[in-house]
């Protein structure tokens, strides 16, 4: 009994898996995880940044409910990522639940004596100040992509 070339090739097919199928994907969804994974790292760079100015500026209590918020961006950015990634294949319009995460950390804020809503809002607004870093990045150094 011998195998013809044509038995043995991967298939691709959509209705037909076989475990053959590329394990790489392709090249828009390499770029898109390199620049998730950037603005992830920038993202935890300006936190850093922050939490220690924070702390040096006023006190370690403001400082960790920056934290929480950063940290609770990061969290939404993740989401974000995740929502966009399933975009076209599974889902046709990004959902709206990420919004949710920040809902119930600003009530959780409101309720907890020890935890102060401005210093976590504006830890949470840390990612959209990753966003402007890549942007001008971009706009600036355009090789470094």
């Amino acid at each position: 009994m011998s195998l013809s070339d044509e038995s043995i090739e991967p298939t691709t097919r959509q209705d037909a898996p076989t475990g053959f199928e590329d394990p790489e994907p392709d090249n828009s969804m390499q770029e898109f995880y390199r620049l998730y994974k950037k603005l992830v790292i920038i993202t935890l760079v300006l936190t850093g940044i922050a939490f220690i100015s924070v702390w040096i500026f006023y006190s370690v209590n403001i400082a960790l409910n920056y934290l929480l918020g950063a940290f609770t961006g990061v969290l939404y950015l993740r989401m974000l990522a995740k929502d966009v990634e399933q975009l076209g294949v599974e889902k046709q319009s990004l959902s709206k639940n990420r919004l949710a995460l920040f809902v119930v950390l600003i009530v959780v804020a409101t309720q907890w004596q020890q935890l102060k809503i401005l210093p976590i809002f504006l830890g949470f607004l840390t990612y959209k100040a990753t966003l402007l870093v890549y942007t001008l990045q971009i706009a600036f150094l355009p090789e470094s992509k």
